[in-house]
């Protein structure tokens, strides 16, 4: 064999390994993705990736708030939320919220007076239906308070249940006069069937003061010298029996 043909012979073989090596590599990708355990392995991977990112996530989210950051969400939050965020550095702030009130009776001596007409209860017996409906003319209406009558049918001194505003003070045709107070944390207590009024209204008047004197309505004419009194939260009727101190 002559130099020629030596070296056409070398150039096939060389040729022929480099064929032989880039077809390797295709067969031993197919022999690995062939494996049963390679797709878990690459899902249980992925997986755990994932998880560990969602871990990063809810740990960055509950990372407690700047005390400043704080007192400015629960001011906007409103109610005592803002008492608590906004006052932390308030000595008068935070003398109104430890003075907090609960809701007092609308009377200067609780024992003295009875509730002749109970607060219409949707949950309640058929009993109190009955005994908390008040009838005017020919019409049934469920009573949205409660009112309060000596037993000797005397009149006696309304006094403000809760500290706040007096947003209104109104003779009404049927209620007879309405005083109205406003008070912190969207309270809102309203006393009718007065008779002479004691305040007026845009006074502010603190829990214990004298508001009217007990009176008569139209609408409750039978119940004679009587305090109606309602209490509202957040624009919603609740009953004052829930919340006044037991006798």
């Amino acid at each position: 064999m002559n130099e020629q043909d030596k070296n056409k012979t070398n150039h096939d073989e060389s040729l022929k390994n480099k064929q032989g090596d880039s077809g390797a590599q295709p067969s031993s990708w197919n022999r690995l993705l062939s494996k049963r355990w390679v797709f878990p392995a690459v899902y249980t991977a992925a997986a755990a990736i994932i998880l560990t990112l969602v871990w990063v996530y809810q740990d960055a989210g509950q990372k407690p708030l700047n005390p400043d950051t704080a007192a400015v969400v629960s001011q906007e939050a409103g109610g005592t939320g803002t008492e608590a965020g906004a006052t932390k550095n308030d000595p008068a702030a935070l003398e109104v919220v430890a003075s907090a009130e609960t809701l007092a009776w609308p009377v200067a001596s609780p024992a003295d007076v009875e509730v002749v007409k109970p607060f219409y209860d949707e949950n309640g017996t058929e009993e109190n239906h009955v005994a908390a409906m008040v009838q005017y003319n020919d019409t049934f209406v469920p009573n949205v308070g409660i009112d309060i009558a000596r037993e000797d049918n005397q009149s006696f001194d309304v006094k403000a249940a809760l500290s706040g505003k007096v947003t209104r003070v109104e003779d009404v045709a049927v209620f007879g006069k309405v005083v109205e107070v406003t008070s912190a944390g969207n309270l809102k207590t309203v006393y009718q069937s007065l008779g002479d009024a004691k305040v007026k209204q845009g006074d502010e008047v603190k829990q214990g003061d004298t508001l009217a004197t007990a009176g008569r309505s139209e609408i409750e004419k039978n119940l004679g010298n009587h305090v109606h009194f309602e209490v509202y939260e957040d624009g919603k009727v609740v009953n004052p029996s829930d919340l006044l101190p037991k006798r």
